[in-house]
Order: C-alpha cells, then sequence, then structure tokens
C-alpha cells in the first residue's frame, strides 16, 4: 500500500520512514512541498496515485507562533486543508496530527475526542483551523491528536534534559502540567494503522487521540530520564508561573484514548518503554 507523506525531516516523519514495513511511503521533504503554498501542495497529491495521505509536516514553534501567526496558520491550516480537499476530490484518505493545545488545558479529567476546544494561543488556534478544515471536506480522514512527542531525533524535552543534565547538578522543572509523553515511533504506527484502516473502511473517520501513557508531570517525566539514563541530576518541582513564556501552556493536557483502543485496536503506548528505546538510540541508557 502507498501513502503519500508530507513532513520528512520532522520527529514523526522520521519514524514513519523507519516503521513503514510493507508499505511504500512517498516522502515530501520542506522543499519538495512548501506549506506556505497550499495550491502547490494539492497538486501533489492530485498527480499521486498514492492510496492515502499522511500529513506529518507542521509549524510547532510554539511561542514563535504567537508573534508569527499568519505563517503558522499557512502551516498548519490553510495548506492542510487544501491537501484534504484536494484528496477528498480523488476519495483518497487523510490523517492528520493533530495536538492537545486545541483544548484550553482546564480541569484534572482528560479531554474525551468531542470535548469542547478552547486554544490558550496562536499554535492550539493554527492546528484548529486545520482540524477544521479536514472535516469541512467530509472525505475519509483520521484527525490524531497528540502531545509531548519525544524521539531520538530533532529537539524534544528527553534531549534537552539529558544535555542539562549533564552540566547541572540540578534542574527546576515545571511539575503543575499534566500529560502524555510520546514516542514518535508509537505516533507514526498509529498514523500508519489509521491511513490503512481508512482506505478500506471510511466508516471510520473521525477524531481519535494517541498519547502515551500514564499521564505524568513534566518534573517527573524528568525524573525518569534521569533514573534510565543514570543522570545524577536532582529535579526540583516548580508551578508554570516561576517559568514564564510567550505562549500559555495548558495545565491539563491528559486525553482520552479510549476511542482508538477501540476503533483500530490500539492500546495506549507506554511511554516508559518508549524512552528506554529511544535512550538506547541515543547511547545514553545507563548500563
Amino acid at each position: 500500500m502507498k501513502f503519500l507523506v508530507f513532513g520528512k525531516s520532522g520527529q514523526l516523519g522520521i519514524e514513519l520512514q523507519r516503521r513503514a514495513g510493507a508499505h511504500v511511503l512517498d516522502v515530501r521533504d520542506e522543499f519538495e512541498a512548501d506549506f506556505t503554498q497550499p495550491e502547490t501542495c494539492a497538486q501533489m497529491v492530485t498527480d499521486s496515485d498514492a492510496q492515502a495521505v499522511i500529513i506529518a509536516a507542521a509549524y510547532t514553534a510554539v511561542d514563535k507562533a504567537e508573534t508569527d501567526e499568519e505563517l503558522a496558520l499557512a502551516v498548519n491550516g490553510t495548506t492542510p486543508g487544501a491537501i484534504a480537499r484536494a484528496a477528498a476530490e480523488k476519495g483518497v484518505p487523510v490523517v492528520l496530527v493533530s495536538t492537545d493545545y486545541v483544548f484550553d488545558g482546564s480541569g484534572e479529567q482528560p479531554f474525551s475526542v468531542d470535548a469542547p476546544t478552547g486554544p490558550l494561543g496562536a499554535y492550539g488556534r493554527t492546528k484548529l483551523v486545520g482540524e477544521l478544515a479536514v472535516r469541512g471536506t467530509e472525505g475519509p480522514h483520521a484527525i490524531l491528536r497528540t502531545s509531548w512527542v519525544v524521539s531520538a531525533h530533532g529537539n524534544n524535552f528527553i534531549k534537552t534534559m539529558l544535555r542539562l543534565g549533564a552540566e547541572r547538578d540540578q534542574l527546576t522543572i515545571v511539575a503543575d502540567q499534566i500529560g502524555g509523553p510520546t514516542p514518535a515511533a508509537d505516533l507514526a504506527d498509529a498514523c500508519l494503522l489509521a491511513a490503512e484502516r481508512l482506505v478500506t473502511d471510511a466508516t471510520v473517520s473521525g477524531t481519535y487521540h494517541v498519547t502515551g501513557g500514564p499521564d505524568v508531570s513534566w518534573a517527573d517525566f524528568a525524573r525518569e530520564i534521569f533514573r534510565q539514563a543514570g543522570v545524577t541530576c536532582e529535579v526540583v518541582d516548580i508551578p508554570s508561573s516561576s517559568y514564564p513564556t510567550p505562549a500559555r501552556r495548558p495545565r491539563n493536557s491528559r486525553l482520552d484514548n479510549s476511542l482508538t483502543e477501540e476503533v483500530f485496536g490500539l492500546p495506549r503506548p507506554d511511554w516508559h518503554a518508549g524512552l528506554t528505546d529511544i535512550l538506547n538510540d541515543l547511547g545514553a541508557i545507563a548500563k
């Protein structure tokens, strides 16, 4: 089965290529697929013989989006919408990766797939525009919301903690933001599974959550990174108010994954195991 994938060099794009298995991936990088040119990207879908499309490209600079919302909107909203419309015209399903940032982060319960949205900042607003655009085509689709994506590639929390933990004896880490760290490898598996299923069964079209479990704070996630890596760095809990950022972060990033397991038979991945795999890839696991 052949899939057209937008996004080659990001964490998810790399893992999609590593885990494609029997699937053939036609992967477009940032030079081929300029996400500021929606019609060019849409034409790639029109010209492709792929049986499904996976949109793994995104504008993910959360803080920068606050002053660069026009570009973030083009990448996260306008272009995915154009791609989805082109796919819908061909009857080709689309998998779009979205985010916990479409919610307002209130409360302490996991957000269900149909919970009211309410982004706190530009990044979440632009991702929500992308969701609405894909959904609005009424073509076969799966919107996979995720959170706290990590891998051995690119820039992410694990690699930052390993670097800082090697430099310092103590780190202050936010402890009142709770969510599910998601290994990019597990997210890639979910994208491929959803795309393959949509090719044969458009009735599963809808919105799903794919996050690692169990839910944890950033501070406790850092502690587990250091434990598995054998790094002797103390983690001190701090509130979000002690670490101000240009964009507000959701306090509650818990997402309810139950529909994903019910429809696709995909249980919530254990991020502890995923972390071990990532540290092994980085050569950073404690011996």
